[in-house]
């Protein structure tokens, strides 16, 4: 197999969205990547999984998306013996990854202080609402309550009076990415130290830092800053304008971007020699943009982008799902790929966004039923005999 992270392998004890998303990043990019689920399956397993419109083979868009490229074992961690099963399988691991809430790993004895005693070279890696610390960490959180709480709501929408969060579950994915990057990282200094640690994800943290450069304006200026919809706080034009038949974007942010946008245009309103500047630009920001608007909205949006290319001005029209998932520069990409059921018949979902120039292997093997994997594993990894796989599952300690 030629993917980076061949060798590595990973327990996930992960649901829902942000630890699946980022433990199928890690089985993407090639680590064997085995799904630790109770007995009655990870609950994302049920969601859409009897919805005739979101569903393949009774499994749910969730599921089937974010958990190729993985096994399935399920254990029952409750008991003694699933514990002492979840811990033969840490010993040949390299990494764990969760995203239960407050406590529950170390109810469970499976944290990484207990863990390590296990494997020293163990890397586990929590992701969660508010961190392991903190006066409000307990907290519970899911997608929406990370936005809300790390800022972002707050300049999203067309003004202060409706604030929006983010189309995409950014606080979920963002914890999985930050998860993921944690990982590896653990992973490189493993190489110089020869011991695991612990990685600490706060969903909270990630909104945070993806602020960013706003965060610094903030503490320079003293001033909040409050959602503008599409437009931008220097640059302009920069916004969403509607054509005859949809929407574009346009993105100018140089000077001499205006001066070809006012060749495509023709509008004589635009020759001031004042526009010929930002701030010039900036102080009439309203007419430039009610009159472009009005221009673009006399054709078609394919009319418009073909002469903002043209002339190498930053645009792009405002795809629908149908339209982006079919886009030539995506599907190039590899972007779209088949999802496969495990008994049959397959959709298509997004790709991985991380291309190498050697390690470029792209291969996506069927989400996993449930326990599709446990006699292999424990058999072929943990060198189990069959008599005792057998006796665990009429013990309801393995499925």
């Amino acid at each position: 197999m030629n993917k980076p992270l061949t060798g590595v392998r990973v327990l996930d004890l992960t649901h829902m969205l942000s630890g699946p998303y980022g433990a199928m990043i890690l089985a993407d990019l090639g680590a064997e990547t085995i799904k630790v689920e109770p007995l009655q399956g990870e609950g994302t397993r049920k969601l859409l999984a009897t919805d005739p419109n979101n569903s393949l083979n009774g499994m749910g868009a969730y599921y089937l998306t974010l958990n190729r490229n993985k096994k399935s074992v399920a254990i029952d961690l409750k008991s003694e013996q699933g514990l002492a099963v979840f811990y033969d399988l840490v010993k040949n691991a390299d990494v764990v990854i969760s995203n239960f809430g407050p406590g529950v790993v170390e109810r469970l004895g499976i944290d990484f202080e207990c863990l390590q005693t296990h494997n020293p070279r163990i890397i586990t890696c929590a992701i969660s609402g508010f961190g392991s610390s903190g006066p409000r960490h307990k907290r519970p959180a899911f997608d929406q309550v990370a936005q809300a709480t790390g800022g972002g709501m707050s300049i999203t929408g067309a003004d202060p009076q409706h604030p929006v969060r983010a189309g995409i579950p950014i606080g979920d994915l963002g914890g999985g990415m930050f998860g993921v990057m944690g990982v590896l990282a653990a992973l490189w200094e493993r190489e110089r130290s020869g011991r695991g640690q612990h990685v600490d994800i706060s969903m909270l943290d990630c909104q945070i830092s993806l602020l960013n450069y706003m965060a610094t304006m903030y503490f320079l200026s003293g001033e909040n800053p409050y959602p503008i919809g599409n437009s931008h706080f220097v640059h302009v034009p920069y916004n969403t304008f509607t054509t005859a038949d949809g929407f574009i974007v346009i993105a100018v942010i140089t000077d001499n971007f205006w001066q070809n946008l006012k060749q495509v245009v023709g509008c004589a309103a635009f020759d001031k020699p004042e526009y010929d500047t930002q701030p010039g630009r900036w102080r009439d920001r309203d007419f430039i943009n009610r009159t472009l608007n009005e221009i673009l909205s006399g054709n078609t949006s394919e009319h418009w982008l073909q002469q903002l290319e043209a002339m190498r001005i930053p645009c792009a029209p405002v795809n629908n799902f149908s339209q982006a998932l079919s886009d030539q520069q995506v599907l190039h990409r590899n972007m779209v790929v088949e999802l496969k059921h495990p008994g049959g018949g397959s959709t298509r979902g997004p790709g991985n966004p991380i291309k190498l120039s050697r390690s470029d292997e792209e291969s996506f093997s069927a989400a996993p039923a449930l326990g599709q994997d446990t006699d292999e594993v424990l058999e072929q990894l943990l060198n189990y005999k069959t008599e005792t796989v057998n006796q665990l599952k009429a013990a309801g300690v393995v499925k």
